[in-house]
C-alpha cells in the first residue's frame, strides 16, 4: 500500500496563464522538480532510469511520475530511504486560455493540525512558485 490510510485531503489549486500542455511538459520533467518544489530537495539526478532528489530532512528520495499521458495526470510516488511510499495526486487541466494545477495533499494518521497546515502551506507556496516560473517564460 502506498502512503497508508489518510484522514483528510486538501485540494490546492493555482491558475497559471500558460496552456495546459506547457504546464504539463514542465512539471512532468523530473529534472525541473527542484526549481518549483525546493522543499522536496536541493538537487535531482537520474540513476539507472530512476529519478532521485537529495533532501536535507529525508535523505535520498526517489520520485516516480505517472507515465506520460494526454489527460494531465501528474501523480507521483515519493519513496523514502526507509522504503515508505507516498502517492501525491497532481493534475493539470485546461482553464480558459490557461490552465489550473491541482495538488491533493493527504493528511496521514497522527499528523497534527499544525503539521497539516504547514504541509499545505508548503505545497501552496510550491504551486505559486511554479506559476511564477511558467508565467515569466522560463
Amino acid at each position: 500500500m502506498i502512503g497508508g490510510m489518510t484522514t483528510d485531503t486538501a485540494h490546492l489549486a493555482e491558475r497559471i496563464d500558460r496552456p495546459a500542455n506547457d504546464v504539463y511538459a514542465y512539471v512532468s520533467d523530473p529534472a525541473n522538480v527542484t526549481t518549483w518544489a525546493p522543499g522536496l530537495g536541493s538537487s535531482v539526478e537520474q540513476v539507472d532510469g530512476s529519478w532521485y532528489v537529495m533532501s536535507e530532512g529525508m535523505g535520498r528520495v526517489r520520485v516516480e511520475f505517472a507515465p506520460k499521458n494526454g489527460f494531465g495526470v501528474l501523480d507521483h510516488v515519493v519513496t523514502l530511504e526507509s522504503g515508505e511510499r507516498f502517492l501525491n495526486p497532481l493534475r493539470v487541466v485546461p482553464y480558459g486560455e490557461g490552465s489550473e494545477i491541482v495538488f491533493s495533499v493527504r493528511r496521514l494518521p497522527g499528523t497534527s493540525d499544525e503539521e497539516f497546515a504547514r504541509d499545505t502551506g508548503l505545497v501552496a507556496a510550491d504551486l505559486a512558485r511554479l506559476k511564477g516560473i511558467l508565467e515569466s517564460g522560463n
